[in-house]
């Protein structure tokens, strides 16, 4: 029905179905999109249609579609259902998606969904909950295939068809022993291979890449992008296994991460988007800039230092903010590429001296290049062949150091267990234009009879 429409014309569709009291041409609509896409036409339409939105569809495909919602639209979404519809919403939600779902909210709200849920289910939730935010057991699914190592292919298979509407992934399945602790693994693919009567202890992989419940959702992330996994199953420290977390969830961790690098490289360090009130924005983001702001007035000072250099050769105030500018820039990008080292590697020193050094070449040839570049525009302008060596070994310099602090700081603050992102691109920018200046004047003093 809506293989030749366009997205409005379903918009508009759905929102006469709604209009109408036609439930059945609006399962029409919704049967042929994907969760994601119902999520987009909930939040399109008016709404004054969204309750009606919600009455017609049916629970798995309002299960499906509230986990493609932003939180703040899943409770929306959940107190327009109601305690007993949502509480059966909740039962089919993976259970990962719920614990995030439930987090920061009041004990007492968390409480009362808690106790209409399935028993179990809850229970599971709960426990997810008692790991910290941001680890392999936050954001574990409990809903996985599972097998003890005395099976056959056959059990297995038949194991596995029973099972296959509870997990996610089918792709692998765990195997235990009588403890539940984690022995092997074993794909889909080497079981459909296998003759129905061979052991799975036979025939599975004993080397089983894991994480504990503890370790950190950005390693997980490098584990998986550097394997290829779909899962990755999660044990506890007494090697049981307790979960998988699969490569949607990731997915969703590496956008959260990048976001808050993004976030903290422009010193606003907290969460700001379109939805943002512009005093919070606002308060988000003063501390730092005013951090910046006091630092800032040390390059004032040493501008007003050097102003009997600049009333004497004024000249050189034209180059001055072109080599402040691109100092800062220079270190912007040099810090870029450390933060995105360190997400994406597991840094040793051999591999940070190689990183520092190659840094320090790229500065050395974009420093000669372009003060060969600005020294030759310097002595065209002025016919002083003096400025043009002033301005371009200034630039050189300044550039060569502007491309180590880039590097040298997130490394140090990353050495000291400090998120080297918070060495943000301001901060970085602010001190290499105090270096620059530094430089730039210092030289031209030493120079400035020369100058005249």
């Amino acid at each position: 029905m809506t293989l030749a429409m366009t997205e409005n014309e379903i918009t508009l569709a759905i929102i006469q179905s709604l209009k109408d009291g036609k439930k059945s041409i609006f399962l029409d609509i919704i049967e042929e999109l994907q969760p994601y896409d119902i999520a987009q036409q909930y939040l399109h339409i008016p709404s004054k249609h969204r309750n009606k939105f919600l009455l017609y569809l049916p629970l798995e495909e309002l299960t499906e579609f509230i986990q493609e919602i932003e939180r703040e639209d899943q409770l929306l979404v959940l107190e327009k259902l109601g305690i007993e519809k949502s509480t059966k919403v909740l039962d089919l939600m993976e259970n990962d998606n719920l614990a995030t779902l439930l987090t920061d909210l009041e004990p007492e709200k968390i409480e009362e969904l808690l106790s209409e849920m399935n028993q179990a289910e809850s229970q599971v939730v709960q426990n997810l909950m008692t790991y910290q935010p941001e680890t392999a057991g936050r954001i574990m699914n409990n809903r996985y295939v599972w097998i003890p190592k005395h099976y056959t292919v056959r059990e297995a298979v038949d194991k596995l068809k029973h099972f296959a509407e509870l997990a996610e992934y089918l792709n692998y399945l765990y195997v235990i022993d009588d403890e539940k602790k984690l022995l092997g693994v074993i794909s889909y693919k080497d079981l459909l291979l296998s003759e129905l009567v061979d052991k799975i202890e036979d025939i599975m992989y004993s080397r089983v890449v894991k994480v504990d419940v503890h370790t950190d959702q950005e390693e997980v992330a490098k584990l998986i992008s550097r394997y290829d996994f779909i899962t990755l199953p999660v044990i506890e420290e007494d090697g049981r296994l307790v979960g998988v977390i699969t490569v949607d969830d990731i997915i969703d961790v590496v956008i959260q991460e990048a976001n808050e690098d993004i976030e903290k490289l422009s010193a606003s360090g907290k969460s700001i988007d379109f939805t943002t009130k512009p005093f919070v924005a606002a308060y988000r983001r003063l501390p730092w800039l005013v951090l910046l702001l006091f630092i800032g007035l040390v390059s004032g000072s040493i501008i007003d230092r050097f102003s009997a250099t600049l009333e004497q050769v004024v000249a050189l105030a034209f180059f001055m903010p072109m080599i402040a500018g691109m100092t800062g820039n220079t270190g912007t990008q040099s810090l870029a590429v450390v933060v995105r080292g360190l997400v994406s590697y597991d840094l040793d020193i051999k591999q940070v001296i190689k990183l520092v050094f190659r840094e320090l070449w790229v500065g050395i040839i974009i420093g000669v290049t372009c003060a060969v570049m600005i020294a030759l525009i310097a002595f065209v302008w002025q016919g002083n062949i003096v400025l043009g060596l002033v301005v371009g070994s200034s630039l050189l310099i300044t550039l060569i150091i502007g491309t180590l602090a880039g590097t040298i700081i997130p490394l140090i603050l990353y050495k000291f267990n400090v998120d080297p992102a918070v060495a943000s691109g301001p901060l970085i920018t602010t001190i290499n234009d105090i270096l620059s200046l530094l430089i730039y004047f210092g030289i031209a003093t030493m120079f400035i009879t020369k100058l005249m």
